[in-house]
């Protein structure tokens, strides 16, 4: 098995990120938890769009981090949308 980041989700929010193997005999996660792979996994994060005059929410693979929210099939980020000045 091949040794990655793992993201654990539990009661829909990401909880904690580990680096793991996949296998279960090597580290038990969380009871009830989930466990995605962070590079294959989309997040909703804030980004500048293309006329520079607000943030949006875009999907990026590998960017997920620890309090975003999971929603079954996407993080979102837990920022608050930036404020252009």
């Amino acid at each position: 098995m091949t040794i990655k980041n793992y993201l654990i989700i539990e009661n829909n929010v990401v909880t904690n990120t580990v680096v793991w193997d996949g296998n279960p005999n090597t580290w038990q996660p969380p009871i009830d938890s989930i466990q995605l792979v962070l590079e294959t996994t989309g997040a909703m994060l804030w980004v500048l769009n293309t006329e520079r005059t607000e943030f949006v929410l875009e999907e990026q693979l590998g960017a997920g981090s620890i309090g975003f929210t999971w929603d079954g099939s996407v993080l979102t980020t837990n920022e608050p949308k930036p404020e252009i000045k």
